[in-house]
């Protein structure tokens, strides 16, 4: 397992400086402060992704038959790892650096999930993810593919307008003598959207001609919401436990109510 580890973190390595930092030039390794972007977004991902990767190596060490305490910190070391080694290829790239905002959502991300499993054996509070495509004017398209990138399923990880992180906690474990059944989760959430640049919405366009749509207000929304928790649904069939598993990083659609600058509104279905 430790092997397989390696290699996954090495090919990952490889795979991902010749997909996306290839395209840009390298410089000496530096550091950049970026944690006024996006409204933060970018950051929620960073805690979601490596809380995730945590969760799915921590499997692998207990597979091994490792105690759970010693599998919990070598998911959260392997999640900081993986993360890292982005934030590594960051700091030589002329485009971006090292972000010690991105390196203390990766911690946060990997804590939490750490910190659960020593004390509990339990994720009862878990982060999860959720996207519906922003419906963005025909003025913008191009702006979207610019930043987030023209194809759709690269835009599920790119797309900040589009996406909404979810902290999701399990009722029946802080309540374990109700009548609450053992699947069902409250979940706060948060997206923002109507984002059109990483600061403000403020572009040169392509001929240098200055792009200003700062009259378009950056929305930040919270909201309150159910969800599952599908790893406490009970099934011998371990195709069907693998993917319950994997489909619990994402935060079911259902009913919602949302707060934001605009005041409440309510959700019949919110994903």
């Amino acid at each position: 397992m430790a092997g397989a580890n390696a290699a996954l973190w090495s090919g990952s390595y490889v795979l991902l400086n010749k997909a996306w930092y290839a395209q840009y030039e390298r410089e000496k390794f530096h550091y950049f402060n970026d944690n006024a972007e996006w409204n933060q977004m970018d950051k929620c991902g960073h805690v979601w992704t490596t809380y995730q990767v945590s969760r799915l190596a921590n499997e692998w060490w207990r597979w091994t038959g490792m105690s759970k305490n010693k599998s919990a910190v070598l998911g959260g070391v392997f999640g900081m790892a993986y993360q890292g080694m982005i934030e590594i290829q960051d700091g030589y790239s002329s485009k971006w650096g090292f972000s010690w905002g991105d390196m203390t959502a990766n911690l946060v991300g990997a804590a939490s999930f750490v910190t659960q499993q020593v004390a509990w054996n339990d994720q009862r509070i878990q982060v999860k993810f959720s996207y519906s495509p922003h419906a963005y004017s025909a003025d913008f398209i191009g702006r979207r593919d610019q930043l987030f990138g023209a194809n759709a399923v690269g835009r599920i990880l790119k797309d900040y307008n589009s996406q909404t992180y979810w902290v999701s906690a399990n009722l029946h474990s802080f309540f374990p003598q109700s009548n609450i059944p053992n699947w069902l989760n409250i979940s706060a959430g948060y997206s923002s959207d109507l984002m059109l640049g990483g600061r403000d919405n403020l572009w040169a366009g392509p001929n240098g001609n200055i792009k200003d749509h700062t009259d378009i207000p950056r929305i930040r929304r919270v909201y309150l919401s159910a969800d599952l928790d599908l790893t406490k649904i009970k099934t011998h069939n371990k195709v069907v436990k693998g993917l319950f598993f994997a489909l619990n990083m994402i935060k079911i659609p259902a009913p919602t109510l949302e707060y934001s600058r605009n005041g409440f509104a309510v959700h019949g279905i919110y994903f």
